[in-house]
């Protein structure tokens, strides 16, 4: 999702690309799902669950069976005009076949970078004294926004079909089980891990089961999509203003690591806003190597207790940002003491640092301090 760059040329998806809402635990999941039985005026609907692939959502244009459009999700009403790039991906046909091709048909699905691709391409990557890519999925939506479509060949990347959008003259389809058959029917690769199920019950199940068993696969997942199988039930149930009521995903908690916490230091921004931040023993978590994650603020790291030296626990928040969780309180060297805020500026002008009474912030009020400067001018 984003805005859509300038790179490439703008598309008006013929029908918009929504988000879906989310669900965090089984606890939210019912509730979505009490919901559309609500919605339903009581009836309990039939279930269908696919992977929550990580990697970039593309729309695919076919007129007479020929792809003339492929467009990324872009802010879900607007995207960019990929197609050159996308001709260059296998699983992408360029023509399509079987008996029920429609005259206009938009299949949406997402285009991502097996993992196998990925290490291999780091491979290559590091050979070349470059820097390596730092995970599938932004690697997947680097490589298909690439200005030359073959460097985005020599990326290899894959797709899998899940959804269809605007379409002229098919056939009468009943459930989203039969969307997904006309999908692979003609010429599509559907993900073989879909599953239809009875009851939301059995749908959380699956839901732990692929979140335990997330790296057999050879791609990134980060969720399970749940949608309602029968297309009437679909309509009746509708959109709120930016997603489907009869779609969730089901978002997998970030991934969490262990590691040694070497030190705790201060970092001084351009308002002299001081922020403590763990210096780590390298450790690879959510997609990426963490070596430094932030602390937030004094109160913060009081609360947590982390202690250099100590095995703390690492994970991403939003499966972006490092944070340390806190210690592993077991594995704590004795004779440790609590941290304590630095009263004094980390810079050479060895300035007082001021909490102002009612804040949560530490700032370093020395308009000289170099730190302040830097980051000034970076800004």
């Amino acid at each position: 999702g984003g805005t859509p760059s300038a790179t490439f040329a703008p598309v008006t998806h013929a029908a918009p690309m929504t988000s879906l809402d989310n669900a965090m635990d089984g606890v939210e999941l019912r509730a979505w799902a009490d919901r559309v039985v609500k919605g339903l005026d009581g009836v309990v609907p039939r279930f269908v669950a696919e992977l929550k692939i990580d990697g970039l959502a593309l729309s695919l244009r076919y007129e007479h069976g020929v792809l003339v459009q492929a467009a990324t999700r872009g802010d879900g009403r607007v995207g960019e005009d990929v197609t050159a790039n996308v001709r260059t991906i296998q699983d992408v046909p360029e023509r399509l076949t079987g008996e029920h091709v429609p005259e206009v048909i938009e299949v949406r699905g997402e285009v991502y970078m097996p993992t196998d691709v990925f290490a291999a391409l780091n491979v290559d990557y590091v050979a070349a004294g470059e820097r390596p890519l730092v995970n599938p999925r932004n690697a997947a939506a680097g490589s298909l926004r690439q200005k030359d479509p073959a460097m985005t060949a020599k990326r290899r990347l894959s797709f899998w079909a899940y959804q269809l959008g605007q379409v002229i003259g098919g056939p009468a389809l009943a459930t989203h089980r039969e969307t997904l058959d006309l999908i692979g029917a003609i010429g599509f690769p559907i993900n073989p891990e879909v599953r239809s199920i009875d009851t939301i019950d059995d749908v959380a199940e699956y839901c732990l089961y692929r979140q335990d068993h997330r790296h057999d696969l050879g791609y990134e997942i980060d969720g399970v999509v749940i949608k309602v199988d029968d297309l009437a039930q679909q309509e009746l149930l509708g959109f709120t203003s930016r997603a489907p009521r009869w779609a969730i995903a089901y978002k997998f908690p970030p991934e969490e690591r262990t590691t040694l916490l070497r030190d705790i230091q201060v970092s001084v921004g351009r308002t002299g806003r001081t922020t403590p931040f763990a210096v780590l023993e390298p450790v690879f978590v959510g997609g990426s190597t963490v070596s430094m994650a932030t602390l937030h603020n004094q109160d913060q790291v009081a609360i947590k207790d982390v202690r250099p030296g100590d095995t703390v626990i690492v994970r991403k928040a939003g499966d972006v940002i490092p944070e340390v969780v806190g210690p592993v309180l077991e594995n704590r060297p004795p004779g440790t003491e609590p941290w304590q805020f630095p009263t004094i500026c980390p810079c050479a002008l060895r300035s007082t640092l001021v909490r102002l009474e009612g804040e949560a912030d530490t700032r370093c009020v020395e308009p000289a301090c170099p730190f302040q400067r830097d980051q000034k001018i970076m800004y």
